[in-house]
């Protein structure tokens, strides 16, 4: 290895992979669904909680890590690691996406916005969200990049995928910690044309990895998978490839279909807080009156000791009188039950059968085949 990060492919199934990725603290195997821990926690769990559920690595937000508690405590604290007491892999977006929720001020230097916690203004440039998760200490960090929203015009999206370029140079410069890896990020909303020349000069610029960003934001999949498929067949095979803020099933399996190895989500976990699990017959919301005798598991075809010991009619109970204890069941059996999605994306990878379980996932969640 080397750089801070190296990809090694072990099977191949059409452009669906299988692989290793290997940094200084460790292997992940690929693909792999990333829980996220926002403020350094994953909602209604502990650090405990994750060792058990075991995925490789979880994902935190630069922004809001920034201002609440700080990049300078943090780094005080050991950085991420030790202050979460966990010893698996960080990743830490840029707080891209989080900013131009804000409406941000867009000038060549970077974003302004007003800080969701006390109103004042925060000015982030590339350089300063380098900074913070250099001190941060994640083991993967991304670039600041502009993200515009879907719809908008191509000229809105030229202007997003070209200042996201000069925003990625500006960032690995930046850069100086050799034992973090820095991925840049694929823009150019759903025209496979932007797509494929945001993918071109990110590469050109050299990352360790490269994320495809600014895609599962309310846009069609009918939309959304052309777009995919001009990104990723513009990126190097020996890199990591990343869709951001993906966490549906069939948007899972269309991704890995594609050549993705890593994704990360908010869905499992808001899903669960409301009372909703992902299982092998689609979304159950299970506030319903039917499951208020049900003595059957979450999923009866998946069985997991963190969850599977709890009947659908007293998870439904918990859910009906407010215990939080419900939220956190859900979303324990969800981050579990995705895992198990995943590793079984890479047996079906590995021994030639993707295809099948690509349609299967499709006929659970969507009622018909999947695309050739």
């Amino acid at each position: 290895m080397s750089g801070p990060l190296s990809l090694s492919i072990t099977a191949t199934d059409g452009p669906a992979r299988v692989g290793t990725i290997t940094t200084p603290r460790g292997e992940i195997q690929t693909p792999v669904f990333m829980p996220v821990g926002t403020r350094a926690a994953v909602k209604t769990l502990d650090t405990g909680d994750l060792e058990r559920l075991g995925p490789p690595i979880v994902l935190s937000n630069t922004y809001h890590l920034m201002e609440r508690p700080g990049a300078d405590l943090i780094e005080k604290m050991g950085g991420l690691h030790s202050f979460m007491d966990w010893s698996g892999h960080m990743l830490t977006d840029s707080g891209g996406y989080q900013i131009f929720s804000l409406e941000p001020k867009i000038s060549e230097d970077g974003a302004t916005f007003k800080s969701v916690y006390d109103g004042s203004k925060v000015h982030l440039t590339p350089e300063r969200s380098v900074q913070v998760q250099e001190q941060l200490g994640a083991d993967i960090a991304m670039v600041l990049d502009v993200c515009p929203p879907l719809p908008s015009t191509r000229q809105v999206q030229v202007d997003a995928v070209e200042r996201t370029l000069r925003w990625a140079e500006r960032s690995k410069v930046a850069h100086t910690r050799a034992d973090q890896a820095q991925f840049g990020i694929v823009q150019g909303g759903v025209d496979p044309e932007l797509r494929a020349m945001s993918a071109a000069a990110t590469v050109d610029i050299g990352f360790d990895g490269y994320a495809v960003g600014g895609l599962s934001v309310g846009e069609t999949r009918d939309e959304m998978i052309p777009a995919l498929a001009a990104a990723t067949a513009g990126l190097p095979v020996d890199a990591p490839r990343y869709f951001m803020g993906l966490g549906d099933p069939i948007g899972l399996v269309e991704a890995v279909a594609h050549g993705i190895d890593m994704f990360d989500c908010v869905l499992p976990t808001r899903l669960a807080r409301h009372g909703t699990a992902l299982t092998s017959e689609g979304r159950l919301n299970l506030k319903n009156l039917r499951f208020r005798e049900d003595d059957r598991p979450i999923d009866p075809n998946f069985d997991h000791p963190l969850s599977s010991r709890f009947s659908r009619a007293y998870v439904r109970h918990l859910l009906n009188t407010n215990e939080s204890t419900a939220g956190r069941i859900i979303t324990l059996h969800n981050l579990a039950w995705l895992a198990d999605l995943t590793a079984k994306m890479r047996s079906a990878i590995e021994a030639g059968t993707f295809q099948q379980l690509r349609e299967d996932i499709w006929a659970a969640w969507d009622g018909k085949a999947s695309p050739a």
